[in-house]
């Protein structure tokens, strides 16, 4: 499966934000401690004042390592979002956040999006009953995701839940089972109930270039 393995404190140095979900993790505390650009000199150097471009190409980058896609990937979601009906930022959003990976992380069921990744491929997760180890599905309305009952039991997995309880009740889209360990997929979430901070119109004009 291929996806970002470098360096997530200076990338998220880079944008300007931490931008790798799991509050308390080692990437989080590294960049509290270092809200600076990266680089030998990033503590005194001023950032200058950037283009459009950049601002807009910063944007696309802070999604797309938010939610943990390579450039080809999130490239086919946009262009899948653009032929969508509706509005093409807040449906891309949409996608990014019914993608399987991220639903895993969001109800809980892991502490980040690259652990709920690596839950999907390693085939501890269920869709509608369905042995599932593609992290980029994209969920439908209606769709159940569940832990699969031999993974159940799993100490990454119940630790997460246990210090996540109530993470999932967060998400008005998702209704979670805690005795079944599954949930539904009630709705595509609308924009302003998706906890990051991601202007999408940014990253429209800069594929619209």
């Amino acid at each position: 499966m291929a996806r970002y393995t470098g360096p997530k404190t200076k990338r998220s140095r880079a944008i300007g934000e931490q931008i790798f979900a799991g509050t308390g993790t080692a990437a989080s505390k590294a960049f509290e401690k270092k809200k600076y650009a990266p680089g030998q000199h990033g503590v005194t150097r001023k950032r200058k004042q950037r283009s459009d471009y950049a601002i807009q190409l910063n944007e696309k980058q802070k999604a797309k390592y938010t939610y943990g896609l390579l450039e080809r990937q999130f490239r086919n979601l946009f262009d899948k979002a653009s032929r969508a009906k509706g509005v093409t930022g807040e449906v891309l959003l949409q996608l990014l956040e019914a993608r399987l990976d991220n639903v895993v992380f969001r109800l809980g069921i892991a502490p980040t999006r690259r652990a709920a990744r690596q839950l999907v491929t390693h085939k501890h997760i269920l869709v509608n009953g369905v042995l599932t180890n593609i992290p980029s599905v994209s969920l439908k309305v209606g769709d159940v995701v569940s832990v699969r009952n031999k993974s159940r039991a799993l100490i990454a997995i119940t630790d997460s839940i246990a210090g996540r309880r109530n993470e999932a009740r967060k998400f008005s889209w998702l209704e979670w089972n805690s005795e079944k360990m599954e949930a539904t997929f009630l709705d595509f979430p609308e924009k302003e109930a998706i906890p990051e901070k991601i202007n999408e119109q940014l990253i429209v004009e800069l594929y619209s270039k």
